[in-house]
């Protein structure tokens, strides 16, 4: 059994609504998973944990929120090799940057050593359609199988 962090900055909810059900996707499998809010984690607490989900919105033209710019810039410090991660996020196509966000933590992540077991997962605002819903469970099915060293 794994120790999964999932953590997500959300305003309008549908951020939120994807860890949720990648957080249920992967529940049964049984692993230690914890939900938090990007903004209330303290980077060191990221070393106890053998995979780490992220999922952000992206902000006005392609940045990242407010929310979750203390974590990206002490994120920088950590030495996260080993360590399994995803990154996902909500967006919208009417900006000129989709999901932005999501690449953006990958960069880092990578930068700091970690690694990118699953393809970052870019959804357009809420997983209201079938087709969205499937790939977020897909995504979740995926880390978690990875995390375990046998990708599903």
């Amino acid at each position: 059994m794994s120790k999964i962090l999932i953590a997500f900055a959300s305003m309008s909810g549908n951020t939120e609504e994807i860890a949720e059900l990648i957080k249920t996707s992967i529940e049964p499998l049984g692993h230690e998973i914890e939900m938090k809010e990007i903004e209330n984690i303290n980077t060191q607490k990221l070393l106890e944990y053998d995979g780490i989900i992220l999922g952000a919105y992206t902000w006005g033209d392609g940045e990242l929120p407010y929310e979750v710019e203390d974590f990206y810039d002490d994120i920088e410090t950590l030495d996260l090799t080993g360590k399994k991660v995803a990154v996902f996020g909500s967006g919208d196509h009417a900006y000129p940057k989709f999901c932005a966000a999501v690449d953006i933590l990958e960069e880092r992540l990578m930068a700091c050593g970690a690694e990118i077991v699953e393809q970052g997962l870019k959804v357009e605002l809420a997983p209201e359609t079938e087709e969205d819903i499937e790939r977020c469970i897909t995504f979740a099915f995926n880390f978690a199988g990875r995390l375990e060293g046998a990708a599903l």
